[in-house]
């Protein structure tokens, strides 16, 4: 569901308009039991707006949902030990869909040189990377620890609650569920006022940061470091402000529907190491990989914890997207949280130096997410680590190639960018709530006004809707 599309708000008031007028009849027929139509209208609203971003989204969605909770049923009922080694086979069934349309022409056809041409061009379904893993870790937590087989209903609104099914959080049974199985359309003031802040924030990441960052994200020079790294960090600002962005508008639709959702993002920019960054960046997925990955292979407590560390991050490039450079991207992420945990005690920087160090390790980084051309690829990488390259020139050519119109704009931009960075570090420093100062009712009314006044106009989708 795409938040900054006009077309999603219209469906989404029209669906609470309809749900607002049936529940008057439903609540003085079902009296005491109206939870029950609450709980059915809230899927119900989640599958027509799954519907309306494709047909396809929401019969793979439906598909994946009903089959992780009919192999649960049996799994459960089956007990035992056997149930446990069942669910070595379910798994991957559950991840048929997923490894198909993600990852099959990559496979088939890119690493083992076949000819499936009807492979190629596949659209992947918008979410099916976040509500499969959702999934999965709900049914492999049902069975790990034994807790009972919830109702169909709660499973298929806590599989398919619309703020976050399409790009996230990927939340956890014991986070979610109970909330699911409670839920009830009530309104507080408090809830909707927080709500309101959260959606405030994200839409002014995604529509007036991202989406102008996007506009200078130049990928065509392969021999001028200073446009590579301009572009690395344009597509490092898009990347983050769309994604957290998306994230922040999820959560704030959670909490005014009375649902908590949890933060995904907690200004990873603001990080002084690789480790900090990915406590900081995609909380959600990096505790899915150590709960369901990491910690199964022995963790950080092993000799061979490098190669976990390796295996986790390789795993999770390839998550990302089917491509050598998503691999490329996580393998160095791996080797550089590697590098930071076994000099972590041996080299203390200061603090600015340290988060430049870090900003600097992960803009480079972006350039294997984003540059999916192997040939291309290795080019910028051997322009950006050759000293030569870096002359006055070079410089000189990179602003050549904009106009004094799209320099302002580019640099005010970046001035923007600055600013935001400063509070979201004053919010982390002093009150340790990423955002928190952002959400204050004054920032926040500035940021709907800096959203309408600044955003392109342009419709681009989440990025994260092809992962």
């Amino acid at each position: 569901m795409n938040f900054a599309d006009s077309r999603f708000w219209i469906l989404l008031v029209s669906g609470l308009a309809v749900i607002a007028l049936l529940r008057i009849p439903a609540g003085a027929w079902l009296g005491s039991r109206v939870a029950l139509f609450d709980r059915l209208a809230l899927i119900a609203l989640g599958l027509c707006l799954l519907v309306a971003v494709s047909w396809v989204t929401c019969l793979i969605f439906l598909v994946v949902a009903v089959f992780s909770y009919c192999a649960m049923c049996y799994l459960v009922r089956r007990g035992g030990r056997h149930s446990r080694l069942l669910l070595v086979l379910f798994v991957p069934l559950q991840l048929l869909p997923l490894l198909y349309f993600k990852y099959a022409d990559f496979i088939l056809n890119d690493t083992l040189g076949g000819s499936f041409d009807t492979l190629r061009g596949l659209i992947i379904p918008a979410g099916i990377s976040f509500y499969t893993f959702q999934m999965m870790s709900f049914v492999i937590d049902t069975l790990a620890f034994g807790r009972p087989l919830p109702r169909v209903l709660d499973f298929l609104n806590f599989a398919g609650f619309f703020p976050q099914v399409v790009a996230g959080p990927i939340e956890r049974r014991e986070d979610l569920l109970p909330q699911m199985e409670q839920f009830k359309f009530r309104w507080s003031t408090a809830d909707l006022n927080a709500g309101a802040a959260w959606v405030a924030v994200g839409m002014f990441f995604k529509c007036c940061l991202a989406d102008n960052a996007a506009i200078y994200v130049d990928r065509t020079s392969v021999s001028n470091p200073f446009s590579i790294w301009l572009a690395n960090l344009m597509f490092g600002l898009r990347i983050y402000y769309d994604f957290a962005g998306y994230s922040l508008v999820a959560v704030g639709f959670g909490r005014c529907l009375g649902i908590r959702l949890t933060l995904n993002f907690l200004s990873p920019y603001c990080s002084t190491s690789i480790r900090e960054f990915w406590h900081r960046w995609h909380v959600t997925l990096s505790g899915w990989f150590r709960t369901y990955v990491y910690l199964p292979l022995g963790g950080g407590r092993t000799r061979w914890w490098m190669l976990n560390v390796a295996v986790v991050f390789v795993v999770s490039g390839l998550w990302h997207g089917a491509g050598w450079g998503f691999l490329l991207w996580g393998a160095f992420h791996g080797i550089a949280l590697i590098v930071n945990r076994a000099l972590g005690g041996a080299i203390r920087l200061p603090r600015f130096v340290a988060w430049v160090v870090t900003l600097v390790a992960v803009l480079f980084g972006w350039v294997f997410f984003y540059e999916t051309r192997t040939p291309d690829l290795l080019a910028k990488l051997g322009t950006l680590c050759n000293p030569m390259a870096y002359t006055a020139a070079a410089v000189r050519e990179t602003l050549a190639s904009m106009s004094g119109g799209h320099l302002f704009a580019l640099t005010s931009l970046l001035l923007l960018v600055a600013i935001v960075w400063a509070i979201e570090w004053l919010s982390v420093a002093r009150r340790d709530d990423p955002y928190c100062y952002l959400r204050h009712p004054v920032a926040a009314v500035m940021l709907v006004v800096l959203t309408v006044l600044l955003a392109p106009g342009n419709d681009n989708a989440f990025i994260y809707f092809a992962f």
